[in-house]
């Protein structure tokens, strides 16, 4: 699963990353990105890209409670054609989710270490994920959206079973095409991605708590140290 990761670039540069024409919300970096909260996502309606916010964790639109969220933060690529919260939305509910960075525990002995991940170079990349629109019992619109994960690449079953599928510039266009309507096309972008062009390394287990969401939480540690 993908659980936590960060978005700490300048808005300058993932606008220009993803070519993105607007932005409708106040953007900060950020550290510690948690499912339930609202994350960055960019859209495509009519050929204009915009950066967003969205609630993680998908609450499908026959949802009859929020809280169905908390166990849509992430979609396997293999089962999307036939869990009825995601199936419907391949067609045309496509968004990419920025991100710089994701974490995943390890489990050594009785504890788990944290690790983070990243493209070489540091380089922002953007998940691929699917949105739905949900109305609560007042009437008020609530836009959530879910990470799909994939099979992990060699560098994160070190760690893990599973990674989110990390979409490169020519799946980002493709994720995002709004006349690309057909599942069979899309669902062939939703590969690992390749463990020669990621690196990883540890960090604080101060991440594990939501509460926590400075910027030494990416640092490198040092484990001989302990």
């Amino acid at each position: 699963m993908c659980g936590r990761f960060t978005l700490t670039a300048d808005i300058a540069d993932v606008m220009n990353t993803f070519s993105v024409d607007s932005k409708n919300y106040e953007y900060t970096p950020r550290y510690n990105i948690a499912p339930s909260q609202t994350i960055s996502v960019i859209t495509n309606y009519n050929g204009h890209r915009a950066l967003e916010a969205y609630r993680w964790g998908l609450v499908p639109r026959w949802a009859k409670d929020i809280k169905i969220g908390f166990k849509m933060i992430n979609a396997r690529a293999e089962t999307l054609k036939t869990k009825p919260a995601f199936r419907n939305l391949l067609s045309r509910n496509r968004v990419v989710i920025p991100a710089d960075g994701f974490y995943e525990w390890k489990k050594m002995g009785d504890e788990k270490q944290p690790y983070r991940f990243q493209l070489k170079g540091q380089r922002i990349y953007g998940f691929a994920g699917l949105y739905d629109e949900w109305t609560d019992p007042n009437g008020d619109k609530l836009r959530s959206c879910t990470i799909i994960t994939t099979q992990p690449n060699e560098l994160v079953q070190n760690v893990h079973d599973r990674m989110p599928v990390i979409l490169d510039n020519s799946s980002v266009n493709e994720w995002l095409d709004p006349d690309i309507t057909k599942s069979e096309q899309v669902l062939r972008l939703l590969q690992p991605y390749p463990a020669d062009s990621m690196v990883s390394y540890p960090v604080s287990r101060a991440v594990g708590n939501v509460r926590n969401t400075d910027a030494s939480l990416i640092e490198e540690i040092n484990l001989n140290s302990k």
